[in-house]
């Protein structure tokens, strides 16, 4: 297995970021090497991913995800394997650090990237780069998912605590 790791700072707050990207069913609009993503389960993804004449289809596993930290996720193939995790961090400034870490053997994400790291990490580092340039352009998420997911199983979503309202007294 070859190890790619890439970051980008993307001026939108964390939660913006984060909410933006568990939407993979959006991903073929601002990424190029992904042609489709369903969703077979909350913590199940079937991709269709491809570079040029090549195209592979794949499902990948969410093992851990916790809002607004990091996502990572497993192939469900046993050849060619690959795993990941994309993590989120607050700056200084208010924007936001996006790191992707790519385990692939041999053949690339699924067979669709390329066998030379080098080339794969230029792919990874221009989708992460077309990430960034979708949430700018947006301002905000197109949705979000907000659960939790340890050790493959998934978390209920906690609803958000309610609001203290102030009594009301009738006039008159």
């Amino acid at each position: 297995m070859h190890t790619i790791e890439e970051t980008i700072e993307i001026a939108v707050p964390v939660r913006t970021a984060y909410d933006q990207w568990t939407q993979f069913k959006s991903f073929p609009r601002f990424m190029t090497v992904v042609k489709r993503v369903e969703q077979v389960k909350p913590n199940v993804t079937m991709w269709v991913v491809g570079m040029g004449p090549v195209c592979r289809e794949f499902e990948a596993e969410i093992v851990e995800q916790e809002p607004d930290s990091h996502l990572a996720w497993r192939s469900l193939e046993r050849r060619p394997s690959h795993r990941g995790e994309v993590s989120f961090r607050s700056t200084e400034e208010g924007s936001t650090s996006v790191s992707v870490r790519l385990e692939a053997e041999p053949g690339g994400v699924a067979g669709a990237l390329p066998v030379v790291p080098a080339l794969t990490r230029r792919v990874v580092r221009a989708q992460l780069g077309h990430f960034k340039e979708y949430i700018e352009g947006l301002g905000e998420a197109g949705g979000s998912w907000r659960g939790t997911i340890r050790n493959g199983r998934v978390r209920p979503v906690e609803p958000e605590p309610p609001r203290s309202r102030v009594p009301c007294w009738p006039v008159g």
